[in-house]
């Protein structure tokens, strides 16, 4: 693939990924954080509304709510997550929040990282007979000029009584990054990672399986103007996260990684 091309095709593909789960159509976050956070603005770019649809009614919303900072550039989010319970009769005003967490400082962006978009998973994580996880997958993309940076995270949420309980921190999934002159000669990394729920279970809950492809790459001018890239032969593991009775025992390789 043609090197502009690639670069191009990363962050469109970060854009167009997330439009279908990141926005609040119904108005449930801007209802919630009225309710909330009067006196705080709300990130409407980020804000994130989802119906679960293993549980009737049940929708999830996330609202980040920016902190004042004296840095330029800088962004500070507090996290507002709510679990939402709708009546029967879809009477929107007896809307009932059954669990919530408060998460402050949760995410940050800077003159070098900026938060692409926030989407909610509630793909089938199935920790144990009476626990089921959603997760909350955050995109960035890096702004320093000559390189193409873009990075996807996911945390796991689980439902305990009144209260969201987070039991996955922040995880990096998917990683692009490359450096190259604009023309022809660069570097470039791609890190693709599938989250599984394992058949073997730490503490009562479920052991996660994270399985990883790294491909890395080189191009490089010839002697004759045309452009070559080489592909590394891909590389695969598979990561075990065990439960240790409060949350998954995540090691720092797997943390996100943006500069």
């Amino acid at each position: 693939m043609h090197l502009l091309l690639r670069c191009a095709l990363l962050l469109l593909g970060l854009s167009a990924a997330g439009l279908g789960h990141a926005a609040c159509e119904s108005g449930l976050a801007e209802r919630m954080h009225a309710k909330l956070y009067p006196n705080r603005p709300l990130d409407e770019r980020l804000a994130a509304c989802k119906l679960w649809p293993a549980f009737p009614g049940r929708s999830i919303v996330v609202l980040p709510v920016p902190r004042e900072t004296s840095s330029t550039g800088a962004k500070v989010f507090d996290l507002e997550l709510l679990l939402i319970q709708r009546p029967d009769n879809g009477n929107t005003e007896r809307d009932t929040v059954i669990g919530r967490i408060f998460q402050p400082e949760a995410l940050d962006e800077d003159n070098a990282t900026a938060i692409q978009d926030i989407r909610i998973d509630t793909s089938r994580y199935v920790l144990s007979s009476d626990t089921r996880a959603f997760g909350l997958r955050v995109r960035y993309r890096g702004t320093a000029p000559g390189s193409t940076v873009a990075s996807e995270t996911i945390r796991l949420y689980v439902h305990h009584g009144s209260k969201l309980r987070q039991v996955l921190q922040e995880v990096e999934l998917d990683h692009d990054s490359g450096e190259w002159d604009s023309t022809c000669t660069g570097r470039f990394e791609q890190l693709r990672t599938m989250l599984s729920v394992g058949k073997s279970a730490s503490n009562g809950y479920a052991d996660l399986q994270l399985s990883r492809t790294l491909v890395q790459s080189r191009a490089q001018m010839q002697e004759d103007q045309g452009c070559t890239e080489k592909a590394m032969p891909a590389r695969f593991n598979t990561v075990t996260l065990r439960y240790d009775g409060e949350r998954y025992r995540v090691p720092k390789s797997l943390q996100q990684q943006m500069p």
